[in-house]
């Protein structure tokens, strides 16, 4: 019996997961490797944060769906891969040997500049800090006036100052909320993106500091590159995202940004066995924006070619299409879309997003978890 490996429960391996029983019937062992036994939709966190969404709102339970369909999942975290042996190392020091192996690891969020053994402070990703910043918030401001720091000027930063203000309304509007957004604000965006943004955030009373890049965090303290210091008693770190440095390091090549290099397969060019998808991978015709939307496009190739490569039938090229909608969640229930150069904000654009992401989660999600019955 041949052996498929997937590493990381993500959105890219959705389909992959959701179609373990026929894969099995085709006479092929599933393992499913997770650093949890929920996978959280990164789309809907910040709405985590903000109130909109409880934990389970926003979550797959991965591990039960793919026990359920035969596989085995395993809560661990791959470290390397030895590719020459075939064969991925975990965290625990278990070794899982493969016929074909496929990634979906995500992206960690870059966070150089907080100190070692800092408090108080949250990075964006994994989802589940948001969720761990919220209650901190919460707690705090039973107690006192809340100072809330968000480091970083892209989508994330925004959409968490939005959804932390939101959570201080939540908690009786004791919370101040600053974004420190370097020298740029959603820099990659429209004009027409950034000043409804900018507009949002303003009208929310989130305080907006630019000009400076932040050079160090650390417990309640945010130092510019000017000197200049600022206190908050919880920060949230959004400066942008990379994939784990864990190619590279394992022999396997590596796009500039250290993801896994995929061809038009989605297929590493020097290891014809291993895959990828989402934010882990370099795609090597185009750099893709790390949005999840690719890691959508991507299900049903990954799934027609970690079955083919097994099988050994033709593999299918990933063509990543054109533009797609963008919609911000800038809290309170609000949003910004943009798409084919229309641009709106306002209650409109968060309830287009609820709806496309509350469809997303109802489609992969299993009939127990959707409706409380089981088969």
């Amino acid at each position: 019996m041949s052996k498929l490996v997937l590493v990381g429960a993500g959105h890219a391996h959705m389909t992959i997961m959701d179609n373990i029983p026929a894969i099995r019937a085709k006479g092929h062992d599933v393992v499913v490797i997770g650093p949890g036994e929920r996978h959280y939709y990164s789309g809907m966190g910040p709405g985590m944060l903000g109130g909109d969404y409880k934990p389970q709102d926003i979550s797959f339970p991965v591990k039960r769906a793919c026990e359920q369909a035969g596989a085995t999942f395993l809560v661990d975290k791959c470290v390397s891969v030895r590719p020459d042996e075939n064969i991925v190392v975990l965290e625990s020091g278990t070794e899982i040997p493969y016929d074909v192996a496929s990634f979906n690891t995500g992206s960690s969020i870059v966070d150089d500049v907080v100190r070692p053994g800092s408090e108080d402070i949250y990075t964006v990703k994994p989802i589940e800090n948001l969720l761990k910043g919220r209650e901190r918030v919460l707690s705090l401001a039973r107690r006192d006036h809340v100072r809330i720091a968000v480091i970083g000027g892209g989508p994330a930063g925004v959409e968490v100052a939005g959804n932390a203000w939101a959570c201080g309304q939540e908690a009786g509007g004791n919370v101040s909320v600053t974004l420190f957004h370097g020298r740029n604000f959603m820099s990659k965006a429209p004009e027409g993106v950034r000043r409804r943004c900018r507009e949002t955030l303003l009208r929310q009373g989130v305080e907006l500091v630019g000009n400076a890049y932040v050079t160090a965090v650390e417990t309640r303290r945010i130092t510019l590159e000017t000197g200049e210091r600022h206190s908050a008693d919880v920060i949230f770190i959004a400066m942008g995202v990379r994939p784990r440095p864990l190619f590279a390091p394992s022999g396997i090549p590596a796009g500039p940004d250290g993801g896994l290099l995929v061809n038009k397969y989605l297929q590493s060019p020097a290891y014809p066995n291993i895959f990828g998808g989402g934010d882990c991978i370099w795609f090597e015709p185009r750099p893709l924006d790390k949005v999840g939307v690719y890691a959508v496009r991507e299900n049903p190739v990954l799934h027609h070619n970690v079955l083919a490569q097994l099988e050994g039938t033709p593999l299918q090229e990933f063509d990543p299409g054109g533009d797609y909608l963008l919609i911000y969640n800038t809290g309170g229930r609000t949003g910004v879309l943009h798409k084919y150069g229309i641009i709106f904000g306002g209650k409109p654009a968060f309830w287009i997003k609820d709806h496309i992401d509350s469809a997303f989660m109802k489609a992969f999600k299993p009939e127990y978890e959707r409706t409380g019955r089981y088969a």
